[in-house]
């Protein structure tokens, strides 16, 4: 089943840094490139950190004001985020603004496991790594966004084509396809309980599907004819073993 691959839609031409870049360039590239943040490399391309507009604009606001958070006796508290902001402070580089590790994607990813991975981690861009972890790409929210918001019919299509067609074998109108706004309802009559199962399994993998509906029913429920027979060899199996 085609399935996209994050290295399909990244931008291969990406806007970079590396650790010594003065955090003013750093500045100077987001403004003239109109991005929001870039990946910092080492001297083998491979990523050791993101900067961010945010990073920048704390490190503006703690150069400002390196002592902001105080205690309620008015001496400078040692927290993390303050520790943080004096670091910020006196920052002249890339690697010393720059978040790490880097939250990176592979270009073999699928587009879904890049979308799980931004939403878990909150992040809005991932650096795509090629197979000796070095940058080859650059992929945002945006990209992906521009996937799951593909049109049903389409959507509609590739379920008909790839699962029903391809996979399960069966005649294209065989069971009934209805794809809105990104849920896709599958409905109709199958010969066994495991095609249903994989039909909707396989739908829900589809780029651009947001949940699957199954009103699928079936004649033969070999689903528990195989729990059944695991169980008869998991029994047989241990009697072998105390032979």
């Amino acid at each position: 089943m085609k399935h996209d691959k994050v290295g399909s839609l990244m931008t291969m031409d990406v806007v970079r840094a590396e650790y010594g870049t003065p955090a003013e360039d750093v500045a100077r590239l987001l403004a003239d490139h109109r991005i929001g943040g870039l990946p910092v490399v080492d001297q083998d391309d491979r990523v050791i950190g993101v900067v961010s507009a945010s990073d920048l604009t704390a490190h503006d606001t703690a150069r400002a004001d390196p002592h902001r958070s105080r205690s309620r006796f008015g001496f400078p508290e040692l927290s993390p985020a303050a520790r943080r902001r004096i670091a910020q402070a006196s920052a002249r580089m890339a690697g010393e603004l720059m978040s790490a590790p880097p939250v990176t994607a592979h270009a073999e990813d699928t587009i879904v496991e890049a979308a799980r991975t931004m939403a878990r981690r909150g992040v809005k861009r991932l650096p795509v790594l090629d197979e000796e972890d070095r940058l080859v790409g650059i992929v945002t929210r945006r990209d992906l966004l521009r996937v799951f918001l593909r049109p049903d019919a389409e959507i509609r299509e590739e379920v008909i084509e790839e699962v029903l067609v391809r996979v399960l074998l069966l005649m294209p109108r065989s069971i009934d396809v209805v794809a809105a706004d990104g849920v896709v309802t599958l409905a109709g009559g199958l010969e066994r309980r495991s095609e249903a199962e994989i039909a909707v399994a396989m739908t829900r993998q589809i780029d651009g599907v947001v949940a699957v509906v199954g009103e699928l029913t079936w004649r033969l429920d070999d689903t528990r004819q195989r729990s059944d027979e695991q169980v008869l060899h998991g029994v047989t199996d241990d009697r072998l073993r105390k032979l």
